[in-house]
């Protein structure tokens, strides 16, 4: 068999043979999907390292499979067998599940606490907490319910809820962990609409010292196929410890692990730079 090659099957630690010509198409698919958009013969053979003689034939077979297509200038785009395949994975997705190997490595690599939080009936919902090794006072556990107004993870799922939505659950943010009272909230609405912005800005928030004295939290959103805010990523440390400015090292980190996720459940690269300054 001169068109297979030996790879490693990393379950059972023996050498599997795979088709070099799967194995070449498989490098043209992954130039389009790294490029989210459609591209020209000259430029999916670029992206994939290939020279456009060689790359033509697999494209002419994908596009028979229907795994991709051409428009009306000619450029190739995933097809109708693409799209099916990738429906078929995002309703197998549980969003909880596949972000734990994130959130661990994160605390993990960030020597921090990082918590998981999905938007609940009655607000942002702890649904996964990873704990520092380093002894620190987080009054977040599995369940709570988190202010809109006053903590980053809360601020952050209002950033991109629609604004009838953001609207009915602020009616509720007195009873929520840290919640202001209507009163409270109404005196700065001006100051939250801004605040809100520049998250949408910048793709993550933080909270200093507030809502519990001497911890600070930065948190960044996590989408779906359809633009979704699906959940929150947080990580969460004691003053002083860390790096904890928009700029730093774990932003940086945490708005990374965000994007991963997100391209995992579906956003387009392009729709997933996780904002202006990360």
């Amino acid at each position: 068999m001169t068109n297979a090659i030996a790879t490693t099957d990393e379950t059972a630690g023996k050498p599997q043979r795979g088709i070099q010509a799967l194995d070449a198409s498989a490098q043209l698919i992954g130039a389009l999907l790294r490029a989210s958009t459609p591209l020209a013969l000259s430029e999916v053979a670029r992206g994939a390292g290939m020279v456009p003689a060689k790359a033509f034939p697999h494209l002419v077979s994908l596009v028979r499979a229907g795994v991709l297509e051409r428009d009306a200038d000619g450029r190739f785009l995933p097809g109708p067998l693409a799209l099916q395949l990738g429906l078929i994975a995002l309703q197998r997705l549980s969003p909880v599940r596949e972000t734990e190997p994130e959130l661990r490595s994160l605390a993990a690599d960030t020597g921090l606490s990082v918590a998981m939080a999905v938007l609940g009936p009655v607000g942002p919902t702890v649904v996964r907490l990873e704990e520092s090794a380093r002894p620190q006072h987080v009054s977040l556990r599995v369940g709570t319910v988190l202010s809109l107004v006053n903590t980053a993870i809360g601020r952050v799922f209002a950033a991109h809820l629609p604004d009838d939505v953001l609207t009915g659950l602020l009616q509720q943010e007195s009873v929520r962990m840290a919640g202001a009272s209507t009163k409270e909230f109404g005196a700065g609405k001006t100051a939250y609409a801004a605040r809100l912005a520049r998250i949408r800005a910048h793709g993550i928030d933080d909270a200093l010292d507030r809502p519990v004295p001497g911890i600070h939290t930065l948190a960044a959103p996590v989408f779906d196929h359809t633009g979704t805010v699906v959940l929150v990523l947080a990580a969460m440390g004691t003053a002083g410890s860390f790096d904890s400015t928009l700029q730093g090292e774990v932003a940086k980190r945490l708005a990374a692990a965000a994007r991963r996720l997100s391209w995992r459940f579906g956003r387009p690269v392009s729709e997933n730079s996780g904002g202006n300054t990360l």
